[in-house]
């Protein structure tokens, strides 16, 4: 239960690129708590500096982040207001915030976030592929049978998928991409929001052409076009295409249903009408 003594953690989103991107509210909350955990005090100082904010650092990152927090928490326990930024974008997405988060709501600490520039939603936005529903994976694993089990998981996903990857690893990325995912639309988005911003839409296969003769620089996001539901009818309807319409059939009774609905859901399977399944199975 808060105390009127108590702070708070205020998630402050911060620009991707361009020093502009960042709203009133983010500025004035910066110049008023009492700390500012930064990934990257080395980095941050220079929109600190741009915004003539004064606020003492402290630096909050990957390799401290556990320890860090808990020191952070209590310190706001005592009643002092602490924001947290990163790098780039909005602070718990894809890095170490969401541990200092996590253990503020342990210690029944406020924690409030300000909303801003996030590069994944501002790729997306960009890429003309479909917005609707969509998944973000941040960054592939390094480890390969757990990058690999999550390609695999993804190959049936419906929905866009979001990934960023840095410039070192595009190139073994796309490939992987195409063997795991075959050949989608992609939207390959760089530098968001700065001089150099780039949105390239285009096929995997093109994609990976293209970089085997240049070598990628920036930082990436990639848009990727979830499996269509027309290729997975396709797909369902080849499957049973080794076997008799009869021999579908059984195969379904074998599993307990009657008939009538075993020949529903070969229908079903099929992409056809169950009358033609019955004439089928009258011949």
């Amino acid at each position: 239960m808060l105390t009127n003594t108590q702070g708070q953690l205020y998630l402050c989103a911060t620009p991707i690129g361009n020093l502009e991107d960042i709203t009133y509210r983010v500025i004035r909350t910066l110049q008023e708590v009492d700390i500012i955990a930064a990934e990257d005090t080395r980095h941050s100082i220079k929109l600190l500096n741009h915004y003539n904010i004064k606020t003492p650092m402290t630096s909050y990152h990957e390799h401290n982040k556990v320890e860090k927090a808990r020191y952070l928490v209590d310190q706001m326990k005592a009643g002092k207001n602490i924001a947290l930024i990163t790098d780039a974008g909005t602070p718990a997405i894809s890095d170490p915030g969401e541990e200092i988060v996590k253990q503020a709501y342990e210690a029944g600490v406020k924690v409030t976030s300000l909303p801003g520039a996030c590069a994944a939603i501002t790729a997306l936005t960009l890429s003309g592929l479909s917005t609707r529903r969509f998944c973000f994976e941040a960054f592939l694993p390094t480890d390969k049978k757990e990058k690999r089990k999550i390609l695999e998981e993804l190959k049936y996903d419906t929905r866009t998928l979001i990934l960023y990857e840095a410039p070192h690893r595009l190139k073994k990325t796309l490939n992987e991409l195409l063997e795991e995912l075959g050949d989608r639309t992609i939207t390959i988005v760089k530098e968001l929001t700065k001089k150099h911003e780039n949105v390239w839409k285009t096929s995997i296969s093109e994609a990976v052409n293209i970089y085997s003769e240049q070598e990628p620089r920036g930082e990436y996001v990639l848009i990727i076009e979830g499996k269509s539901y027309e290729e997975m009818d396709r797909e369902n309807k080849s499957q049973w295409e080794s076997i008799s319409i009869e021999d579908h059939v059984s195969l379904y009774m074998k599993q307990g249903l009657d008939k009538k609905s075993a020949m529903k859901a070969v229908a079903k399977d099929r992409g056809l009408s169950k009358r033609e399944i019955y004439q089928s199975m009258l011949k």
